[in-house]
């Protein structure tokens, strides 16, 4: 197997699509931001002085997935379909699960990881205040379709 983002000599390289078919292609992504019980309720009752931050998280996730090609060097700019960013809340934790879809001749992983990765990003910051141990973890893809 051979790293695809490299030329023959080693160097950086931008992977070349232009001979792949366009398909419809989906990808989906999670994260795990960890927290105190606390501040997972004043997240719930929308207690944080920052206002409603399940929402801004969700709109940091969908802008960054649009900028995936920005952020990450040798992404392909993507038409982007849809993109999702959801959450599930538990005691001392929320999941958050992206989906990201195009039709394009390559795959929109990095745009699913990228809304994951500044979701929580964006939860952590709108957080900090009354949490300072907050865990951002498990960011990994979970499917991809072509």
């Amino acid at each position: 197997m051979e790293l695809s983002h490299t030329d023959s000599t080693g160097r950086a390289s931008m992977v070349d699509v232009s001979a792949k078919a366009t398909t419809n292609r989906t990808a989906t992504a999670t994260a795990s931001v960890q927290m105190a019980t606390t501040t997972l309720q004043l997240i719930r009752d929308n207690g944080l002085k920052k206002g409603d931050i399940l929402a801004v998280a969700r709109i940091a996730g969908i802008q960054a997935a649009k900028q995936t090609s920005l952020l990450i060097p040798l992404c392909h700019t993507l038409p982007l379909s849809h993109v999702s960013v959801d959450f599930e809340l538990g005691e001392d934790v929320i999941h958050i699960t992206t989906s990201a879809t195009t039709l394009a001749t390559t795959g929109v992983e990095m745009e699913a990881l990228t809304a994951a990765s500044i979701a929580a990003l964006a939860l952590y910051d709108m957080a900090k205040a009354v949490d300072k141990n907050i865990v951002i973890s498990e960011i990994r893809l979970l499917s991809k379709t072509k």
